[in-house]
């Protein structure tokens, strides 16, 4: 199975893909697609929206993951821009006939690491162990996309660590 994780953001959007086959997992792609917050939200929502559509008809993944929307009541704004950057995530997903599922950040770390409080520094460590990388990536929005991804791999397989 073929699955592509992505953790989305407007100025960063992490995104990768992971071959998962039997019990192995193979990293196809990863990395981040970066808007300017001098363009206007528009032309920065069109960038991720043309990107990850691209990205699905180049990988062509049998599978979307997305972490599901949490937001603090103290900062909505993040929850308006987040929701945004999600949706023409999951517009560009739509219109291309794909799958998507969502999964709480604590069902990523719970999966991944074992432990639903985990931190990003023990998922991003776990990430590079599974993948065999030689070093954490640079940005963590791509080891959190890898971890989706990882993440749903396993709870399809009933995998727990």
């Amino acid at each position: 199975m073929r699955i592509l994780g992505v953790d989305p953001a407007l100025s960063i959007t992490g995104y990768g893909v992971i071959e998962s086959q039997n019990d192995k997992i193979f990293l196809v792609e990863a990395g981040i697609i970066s808007t300017s917050a001098k363009d206007k939200v528009t032309q920065r929502l069109d960038k991720i929206y043309r990107a990850i559509k691209k990205l699905i008809f180049d990988t062509k993944p049998d599978v979307l993951v997305l972490e599901k929307l949490y937001a603090h009541y103290r900062h909505p704004t993040t929850a308006f821009i987040l929701g945004q950057a999600r949706g023409v995530i999951c517009l560009a997903c739509e219109t291309a006939k794909n799958t998507s599922c969502r999964y709480s950040a604590t069902r990523i770390k719970k999966a991944t690491v074992g432990q639903g409080l985990a931190s990003k520094t023990q998922v991003a460590k776990m990430i590079v162990n599974l993948l065999n990388l030689k070093s954490l990536p640079k940005y963590t929005d791509v080891t959190d996309a890898l971890a989706l991804a990882i993440a749903h791999s396993y709870i399809m397989k009933g995998v727990r660590l």
